[in-house]
Parts: structure tokens; C-alpha cells; sequence
């Protein structure tokens, strides 16, 4: 993922939160997981970072024939 700051000053911290949806084998949400990661700071003013994240499921969580899709991430700076 590549974060970007477009502000004047430097992001020192922050955190990045992503929603892993279970899904059914008929396409039925059955859950959303959230899990958050550290942003890659500092970032400095009017430049970017890319990060890449692994997002982990427990196993117990995704019975045969469900999947996972992380559809939701956002992001707040501190």
C-alpha cells in the first residue's frame, strides 16, 4: 500500500486498520475481522511510503468452502 501525505508537516505515527470479510460459499458475509498494523512513518510532508502488510485468519475462523476478501482498510495519522 502506498500512504501519502499531502499535508505540510511530518506523520510520526499512526495506524493502519484492515476488515477481512468471511465469506460463505454462496456469497454470504458471515463475519468481518479487524486487525491494525503501524503506519510506515515518519512520513514526510508532501511525500509517500508504501508498506506491504500480511493479513492473518485463524484457521478455526474459515471452514472448508469460505473464503477471505480484506475489502475495508483505513488509515488515521497521530
Amino acid at each position: 500500500m502506498e500512504f501519502r501525505n499531502i499535508g505540510g508537516s511530518p506523520a510520526r505515527s499512526g495506524s493502519v486498520t484492515f476488515g477481512t470479510h468471511i465469506i460463505g460459499a454462496l456469497g454470504v458475509d458471515w463475519a468481518t475481522i479487524t486487525s491494525s498494523r503501524p503506519l510506515p512513518t515518519p512520513i514526510a510532508g508532501g511525500t509517500a511510503r508504501s508498506e506491504t502488510y500480511t493479513v492473518c485468519v485463524d484457521a478455526w475462523r474459515v471452514p472448508l468452502g469460505m473464503r477471505i476478501e480484506t475489502q475495508d482498510v483505513s488509515a488515521v495519522w497521530e
